[in-house]
């Protein structure tokens, strides 16, 4: 396997792009040259008051407004106008892993050890990552790949604790007659997503993901990031090793430098059966963000 263990090796020591080399410019030109119909599916869930969050390490969504259209009149007079235009605004407060988002390469260690050969202790800071940061996260616009195995035991959808592995994932493309390849975006529907919102203590209690071998393998495969219809990619409770926590994101972004977008919606793409498809998602580039929400889609 190319990149398994400490990729920044790969690209180098002080790497801040991971597997975004893979992105170039025929990835991209390949992907746009797929779009056949037009048609867009939305792969991202409505952000909103009470959307699920795994506490304590993830605080709630909360928004506030201000209207100037009622009370603004001595304001906009302060100003100059004289005219009746009023403006709402908000305030929003969250952790940038809330809904549907992408993990920048800086959001997990490996003891004091973050990807491209940094450690914790210089980077994060008391206002950010000094480096590795989503403002470091590339523009993705490539093949998107997304395989169903939310039946793989006979029901609609895949139990908590349910780890899917590299075979598992293996017999899911050949069944679609799919094959990976360098820079795409790899995206697994287990049926979880359908308890967004609809019973977030069961959305957040646990979840069927992949486990460790699967991971290494997808990232040998080249892919840029791995996106799930859960909170957090992997299978939670851990079943290979109960008492370590979160390999998988260990793995994927301090050793292979590959980017996690969870809680992404896939429902109309598995409904149509659409299997491989153009994939658009552009980071916000909140500075020193180990993260930020993001509105993928796929496009045929």
């Amino acid at each position: 396997m190319t990149n398994c263990i400490h990729d920044h090796a790969r690209w180098g020591t002080g790497d801040q792009l991971g597997a975004g080399h893979l992105l170039t410019a025929e990835t991209t030109l390949a992907a746009l040259g797929s779009v056949k119909e037009g048609r867009i599916y939305d792969l991202s869930h409505v952000i909103e008051m009470g959307a699920p969050k795994i506490e304590p390490v993830q605080l709630p969504y909360v928004i506030t407004s201000s209207a100037t259209a009622q009370n603004g009149i001595k304001r906009r007079r302060a100003l100059g106008a004289e005219n009746d235009a009023g403006s709402n605004l908000e305030r929003i407060e969250m952790t940038t892993h809330v809904g549907t988002h992408i993990d920048a390469l800086g959001h997990f260690t490996k003891g004091d050890a973050m990807y491209g050969g940094r450690s914790a202790d210089d980077e994060v800071g008391d206002w950010g990552l000094e480096n590795l940061g989503i403002e470091h996260a590339p523009s993705i616009i490539t093949r998107g790949v997304c395989i169903d195995v939310s039946t793989l035991d006979g029901g609609e959808f895949l139990e908590a604790g349910r780890p899917v592995t590299r075979d598992d994932l293996e017999r899911a493309l050949d069944q679609a007659d799919v094959g990976l390849q360098p820079g795409d975006v790899f995206c697994l529907n287990t049926g979880w997503g359908r308890f967004f919102m609809e019973d977030n203590d069961r959305y957040v209690g646990g979840e069927p993901g992949i486990e460790i071998g699967a991971a290494e393998w997808l990232t040998s495969q080249d892919v840029v990031a791995i996106c799930c219809d859960n909170m957090a990619i992997e299978v939670l409770p851990g079943t290979e090793h109960p008492k370590i926590s979160m390999p998988v994101h260990q793995h994927a972004l301090v050793e292979a430098g590959v980017y996690l977008v969870e809680n992404l919606m896939m429902d109309d793409l598995v409904r149509d059966a659409v299997t491989t498809f153009c994939f658009i998602l552009l980071p916000t580039k909140y500075k020193g963000a180990t993260g930020c929400p993001v509105r993928p889609v796929a496009v045929v």
